[in-house]
């Protein structure tokens, strides 16, 4: 069978514009070359800066943020699409090639609704008649298992969850009956209960329709269960290529081994968890519309220990931590911190109980001033919990970064200058310059790549042993929970279902949830997929 999409020596480049320096170029994508047949699947696979959207992006021609194609060809069909020109390129845009971001959000206007933006495509190139693309849209809200696929085109994006919007847009890029799709990180937001039923709709859609598909991910486990290929990236260039058998049974090279064999070791849980230094009693809370988002909920956290958090979005996780930092006062029960009760409001806490309990975002890029260096970032607490300045706050500040391995070369570097590991080891250390007993990370590494993501647990371990750090760690990666957490703490619309040491947690027997919640994590197995939707079909059967 002839290629749909063949990639031959591709090469991306941007410009950069140093200060005080003269502009340089920067190869990004170098020699890289792919193929890819019609109804097969190629997953794009590395860490953030690998190139994987770049590629991507390409196969529609498109070079983002001043990057260039600079070099080789992309040929659709056997027609070199680089030498279209622009009316050409737009002619296959949203026609022979579509493309799902990452976040379908951002994607959709909030103006109009689902259907009329899923059918625009198929209308404004002429694909097909308005009534023609309308029944296209329901066959293939159907295919995706959408529900009420009569009428869920009448929705606006506001009113549907955020794994049906990412299904709505896959079903915008199906309509015009494309030849390919790049899917780009399309599950990465989603929680792992939501990802599986996303991931067996795209499946199915591509099953259906034969259109062919790049892939683009950074979680491997993912990627074995949709793709027929794999390409391994790394900085800009291919690390490995080969069938997604052969990269995920018998990788060739040292960095497709360690994606493959990353997050295999399980710290053991403390054997005593008595020593209580959190203890969250009888909790509920909500908002200012009268919404209650925590239902009386009572968990404890031992001194120097771990609890994870986990469960899906919405499921009061993020809630919970603003409870505990006093953003948001509990409507009802009581937070106690190493035997005191702690003022409900954020504002009626002492300078030294903010001080003992600091917080990791999920993203450090929001969370840091941009105009600000690594400096200023992690010396503002130095300067306000113990009235540093100067060079003793320099040298406490050199301390920090030597403690969370990136040294004082990085002293004097803005946000912008920071990789997305580095960034949150940034955030960590401006944490621990608060001397806290308590820090509470909020999906620190669910942003980041799976090798980075190891790297930043692994630090946090061994702050936890140095410093005897308690950590709430709030998490919908189940993975992360096996890790790291000595105790466990499930929670499903709002209340707790299952709490205690992470061994009794995570065995039998399950309430549905935590079942659910385990049996949705992708392994790094073939078939793993269709062997969890198989046994979901057999289980509803049986009920």
């Amino acid at each position: 069978m002839p290629d749909l999409l063949s990639v031959k020596n591709l090469k991306i480049e941007a410009t950069s514009y140093p200060p005080g320096e003269p502009p340089k170029t920067v190869t990004l994508v170098e020699n890289v070359s792919f193929d890819v047949q019609k109804g097969k699947v190629l997953g794009l696979i590395g860490e953030s800066g690998a190139g994987k959207s770049t590629i991507g992006l390409s196969a529609l021609a498109y070079g983002r943020g001043g990057a260039a194609i600079t070099g080789g060809q992309v040929l659709l069909n056997g027609k070199d699409i680089l030498t279209l020109g622009r009316d050409g390129v737009r002619t296959i845009r949203g026609c022979k090639v579509c493309y799902v971001a990452q976040s379908a959000a951002a994607a959709f206007n909030p103006a109009h609704k689902l259907g009329d933006q899923v059918i625009e495509a198929a209308l404004r190139h002429k694909i097909m008649s308005r009534p023609e693309a309308e029944k296209r849209a329901l066959y293939l809200f159907k295919v995706l298992g959408l529900p009420n696929p009569e009428t869920f085109g009448d929705r606006y994006p506001h009113q549907v969850s955020g794994g049906q919007l990412q299904r709505a847009m896959t079903a915008m890029a199906l309509c015009p009956n494309p030849e390919l799709i790049v899917f780009d990180e399309p599950t990465t937001a989603l929680d792992v209960t939501t990802q599986i039923d996303v991931l067996a709709a795209i499946k199915h859609a591509i099953e259906e329709t034969h259109t062919a598909a790049l892939y683009i991910t950074h979680d491997l486990a993912v990627v074995a269960q949709i793709s027929d290929d794999i390409m391994v990236l790394r900085h800009g260039k291919t690390v490995e290529y080969g069938t997604t058998k052969q990269i995920i049974e018998a990788p060739n090279q040292d960095y497709t081994r360690a994606l493959v064999s990353v997050r295999q070791t399980k710290r053991e849980e403390a054997r005593d968890q008595s020593n209580t230094l959190l203890n969250i009693e009888h909790v509920s809370a909500g908002y200012a519309n009268g919404f209650k988002v925590l239902h009386d909920v009572s968990m404890h956290l031992p001194k120097g220990q771990t609890l994870a958090i986990v469960g899906e979005s919405g499921s009061g996780k993020s809630t919970l931590a603003r409870v505990i930092t006093g953003l948001l006062p509990p409507q009802e029960g009581k937070i106690t911190f190493d035997g005191k009760e702690l003022p409900r409001a954020l504002s009626g806490r002492t300078k030294d109980e903010l001080r003992r309990v600091q917080m990791i975002y999920q993203m450090a890029d929001t969370a840091m001033n941009p105009r600000q260096t690594v400096r200023d970032i992690i010396g503002r607490p130095i300067s306000f919990y113990y009235g540093l300045h100067g060079a003793k706050k320099t040298e406490r500040v050199r301390q920090l970064l030597d403690q969370i391995e990136m040294g004082d070369r990085f002293l004097d570097r803005y946000p912008a200058e920071l990789s997305g590991g580095q960034k949150q080891r940034v955030a960590i250390a401006r944490a621990l310059a608060a001397k806290p007993e308590l820090i509470l990370c909020d999906e620190p590494t669910s942003a980041l790549d799976p090798l980075v993501a190891e790297g930043i647990l692994n630090l946090l371990m061994k702050l936890q042993e140095e410093t005897a750090v308690s950590y709430v760690f709030i998490t919908h990666d189940i993975a992360i929970v096996r890790a790291i957490a000595d105790s466990v703490a499930v929670m499903h619309r709002g209340k707790l279902v299952r709490f205690g040491p992470k061994s009794k947690v995570l065995s039998p027997p399950f309430d549905d949830y935590t079942d659910l919640l385990l049996k949705s994590v992708p392994e790094m197995e073939l078939g793993w997929l269709e062997k969890v939707l198989t046994t979901r079909r057999m289980e509803s059967a049986g009920n």
